[in-house]
């Protein structure tokens, strides 16, 4: 009888070690994937913010291209008639 006592005791230590092993493990892994998750939010913000600077530069340009692109059409313009009335 005591043999078995011993035998079930054993068992149930077994059960709980192997339970406090898995509870371990998932919170383990819990952490790996909250890790991750914050990894993956940082690289988007980085990337969101490089993007939105990227494209700043990049209206800044097209809006100056378009600036000198109005003077220069107005100035062809300003040619054309002066070139028209000095012909009347």
């Amino acid at each position: 009888m005591k043999l078995r006592t011993i035998a079930l005791a054993a068992g149930f230590l077994a059960v709980a070690a192997c339970s406090q092993k898995t509870q371990n493990e998932s919170a383990a892994a819990a952490n790996q994937a909250g890790d991750a998750a914050t990894s993956a939010a940082h690289d988007t913000a980085n990337n969101t913010r490089a993007a939105a600077a990227d494209t700043a530069v990049a209206v800044d340009h097209a809006a100056d291209k378009t600036a000198d692109a109005a003077a220069l059409a107005g100035r062809k313009a300003d040619a054309a008639a002066n070139a028209a009335a000095k012909q009347h």
